[in-house]
């Protein structure tokens, strides 16, 4: 059974999909026309132009927080999904799951691994041809030594 959100997590999820809406857009066009509209009533001064700037400063700050919250949960639950992926797929690489948790040099790592493996697969003739880096270092090892094409569909 989920959990219930606590009251801080409700109001910046019912924030975050309401900034998103069309009734936020409308409400901040209508606050930029009524502050325009005032211009002339306070005679475009210094104090006119600083409400706008301050209002605006304030909404901004809010919003990157909402944004990078709304940002996080998003990536997360693609994360989630993707592992479940990979997870259920038969020959996939395990190494793929909790790939974010990784540290930037890891992340090198396996790209560095990954596209060794694309170098490998173009050497293959057929184009659907699937396998770990390992078999495709085997094979490729294998074809040369017998001087032809080795190998079938392989997994990690």
């Amino acid at each position: 059974m989920p959990r219930k959100a606590g009251p801080l997590e409700r109001i910046s999820s019912f924030a975050t999909r309401w900034t998103g809406s069309s009734w936020a857009f409308a409400t901040a066009v209508l606050v930029i026309v009524a502050w325009a509209a005032t211009g002339p009533i306070f005679g475009y001064s210094d104090t006119w132009q600083l409400v706008i700037n301050t209002g605006t400063t304030i909404v901004t700050f809010l919003m990157v927080f909402l944004i990078q919250r709304g940002q996080n949960k998003d990536s997360m639950a693609i994360q989630l999904k993707l592992n479940e992926l990979v997870a259920a797929m038969n020959g996939a690489s395990n190494r793929l799951i909790n790939v974010e948790d990784l540290t930037e040099e890891e992340v090198k790592i396996l790209h560095q691994h990954y596209c060794k493996l694309v170098e490998l697969a173009e050497k293959d003739e057929k184009l659907t041809e699937s396998h770990s880096v390992e078999d495709a270092e085997d094979d490729h090892a294998d074809m040369l030594a017998a001087g032809g094409k080795v190998g079938g569909v392989r997994g990690a």
